[in-house]
């Protein structure tokens, strides 16, 4: 074979571009100084070499090496593209975790040894004092959602059982009465309507039974209280909110904690309200 068809120079000729340094090492290996991990070929650049048998090979060597590398910089890419989507994935969870735990409050235990009771609350509450019970706990958010626990004197009255306050529906007309006259107000054209929405009892895992009330009492106030026409005093709602009561009795006294939340309130919160309910116990002193 002629070798005068394949007579190249055994140098590289540049055109355009790079260095000759870096040129003369891409005829050895890929380019190590490049600031791009995927350099981008010239497409001004020819390469000729002197020796067509071993230029080629060479030159396909150089090709192939271009190529692997392209395959590991895609792929670095992919990985890259799927660290970032994962990372992005993590992110969007961890944005709704705040949101879930929340879903799920915690508690914690209140036990008063002197006067004999405990119950839990929600972490976030906090206790009010000169409240007039014994114990207040309120929503810092909501504040007419709280919590009171109060109990009667043996010196005025001594009660052996809750059977002394009847039935669980008679105890619930007690309560009624008792809230209404808590809320009686003097102003004009002001009126509580109260209804008692179920009535139960049940004893707990201490072997004390215990009663539990629910009523819902609305507040109406005219607009124009002292308006001379009747059409000119129309009542309009003041507040709506849900009464919860658990009664116990134990040291002859009469135990009563009390739940308030607005009536719209109660609807996202009766778990938590009524996990509340069912925590309260009275203890023997």
């Amino acid at each position: 074979m002629a070798s005068s068809a394949f007579a190249f120079p055994s140098y590289i000729i540049i055109t355009k571009g790079a260095s000759t340094d870096s040129c003369k090492s891409t005829s050895r290996s890929l380019p190590t100084e490049l600031s791009s991990p995927c350099p981008k070929p010239n497409n001004n650049s020819h390469l000729l070499f002197s020796r067509p048998i071993s230029s080629s090979l060479r030159y396909q060597s150089a090709r192939n090496s271009l190529t692997d590398d392209k395959q590991a910089c895609a792929v670095g890419r992919r990985k890259s593209m799927m660290m970032g989507l994962l990372m992005s994935g993590l992110i969007l969870s961890e944005a709704h975790l705040p949101t879930a735990f929340a879903s799920t409050p915690v508690f914690r235990e209140y036990i008063d040894t002197f006067d004999g009771y405990s119950f839990k609350y929600p972490q976030n509450w906090i206790q009010v004092r000169g409240a007039g019970a014994d114990i207040f706990f309120r929503d810092p958010v909501v504040l007419d959602e709280n919590l009171s626990v109060e109990f009667s004197s043996p010196s005025s009255s001594k009660y052996t059982s809750l059977e002394d306050l009847g039935s669980p529906e008679e105890a619930g007309k007690m309560v009624v009465r008792q809230y209404l006259t808590e809320f009686m107000s003097t102003r004009l054209g002001v009126r509580r309507q109260a209804n008692i929405l179920s009535t139960s009892s049940r004893v707990a895992d201490d072997g004390k039974p215990y009663y539990q009330i629910e009523v819902n009492i609305k507040s109406y106030a005219n607009n124009n209280e002292l308006a001379v026409m009747p059409q000119d005093r129309v009542a309009r709602l003041e507040w709506n909110r849900r009464y919860l009561a658990v009664l116990g009795v134990e040291n002859n006294r009469l135990y009563s904690l009390r739940l308030q939340t607005p009536e719209k309130v109660f609807i996202e919160e009766e778990k938590k309200l009524r996990r509340v309910m069912d925590s309260f116990r009275v203890e023997k002193i």
